[in-house]
């Protein structure tokens, strides 16, 4: 929890600098973590039709987390999500509880939690700059999240049952994704300064 605090910008020793670039007050912080992480949710339940399977907004949203929110503040947001998770909400795609999070989509949440620190520590250094730079560092967290994801996959079903049905068949769908929040990372910068 103190590391949440800390993530938050709640601590004493919060300067004005922080409190503007995570969004203000630390009331101003946890709500934004709380509109985060249930946004998050939401996006966990929304399916699309697409080939050659249904599209989840998760990955999507993760990445905007981290684009919008930054570093800590996304961190902090991720962490949110997965301890409601934990708790048994019911903000994941298919179950909630310690005993899902272990299951076949444990490594999935990890890589959602490694991307969206990434992605905003990135967008927080400047490195968002141009479109090549932007696709860069979506790309990177798309690697982030599927390479833990894919890789606790092949612990519990071996590494060709991994790849066949926890990477190959969502790459279009998060091509598509990763093309929509490039298109959409300047107005989320924007929003987030």
């Amino acid at each position: 929890m103190e590391t949440i605090v800390q993530s938050l910008g709640m601590t004493a020793g919060a300067t004005p600098a922080t409190r503007r670039r995570f969004g203000g007050t630390w009331p101003q912080n946890l709500a934004a973590v709380a509109i985060g992480s249930a946004l998050l949710a939401l996006s966990a339940h929304v399916q699309v039709p697409f080939w050659p399977v249904r599209l989840s907004m998760q990955s999507l949203m993760v990445l905007a987390i981290g684009v919008a929110y930054g570093g800590r503040l996304g961190t902090a947001t991720l962490l949110a999500y997965c301890a409601e998770g934990a708790l048994g909400l019911p903000v994941f795609q298919g179950g909630a509880g310690l005993a899902y999070m272990a299951g076949p989509t444990g490594g999935y949440l990890l890589g959602f939690l490694l991307a969206a620190a990434a992605v905003g520590t990135l967008a927080d250094r400047g490195a968002m700059r141009s479109r090549t730079s932007i696709v860069a560092v979506l790309l990177l967290g798309e690697a982030l999240i599927y390479l833990p994801g894919v890789a606790w996959l092949a612990v519990l079903f071996g590494p060709a049952k991994a790849v066949a049905f926890g990477l190959t068949p969502f790459l279009p769908a998060e091509a598509l994704k990763l093309a929509l929040t490039a298109a959409a990372t300047p107005f989320l910068r924007r929003r987030a300064h």
